[in-house]
């Protein structure tokens, strides 16, 4: 995984846990991997994945079982599916729309912009 400047590594951590619940490689009652573990893998000090950790704990997407480790809440992909959707719909959108509007770029250029992209490899 690479990070980038823009998010604090906790935060992207927390949404690369995520994207693995949304994408099923974890399901409910599942476990992930270990603190130590995803540190190792990630490359990034244990604190920051313990931080992370807490986070998805918070937000209740995760569970500690005491001893054992960390599992994928009930309902977590519900949750994590409303809260990007969220984030896209308040504040992606909006940005992306002003932008179009700066740019001159219409409705239907964008709708063929998006068909094209969803025809291509790149998602």
């Amino acid at each position: 995984m690479k990070f980038n400047d823009n998010q604090p590594i906790f935060l992207q951590i927390v949404d690369y846990v995520c994207d693995m619940i949304i994408r099923e490689n974890l399901t409910t009652d599942s476990p992930i991997p270990s603190i130590r573990e995803l540190a190792v893998r990630l490359e990034v000090n244990p604190n920051t994945v313990m931080r992370a950790f807490e986070r998805l704990s918070a937000n209740e997407i995760v569970y500690n079982k005491r001893g054992i480790g960390y599992f994928v809440a009930s309902g977590a992909n519900e949750k994590i599916l409303n809260q990007r959707r969220k984030r896209l719909f308040n504040d992606i959108f909006p940005g992306i729309f002003e932008e179009m509007k700066l740019l001159g770029v219409s409705n239907e250029e964008f709708i063929r912009l998006r068909d094209d992209y969803e025809k291509s490899d790149k998602h």
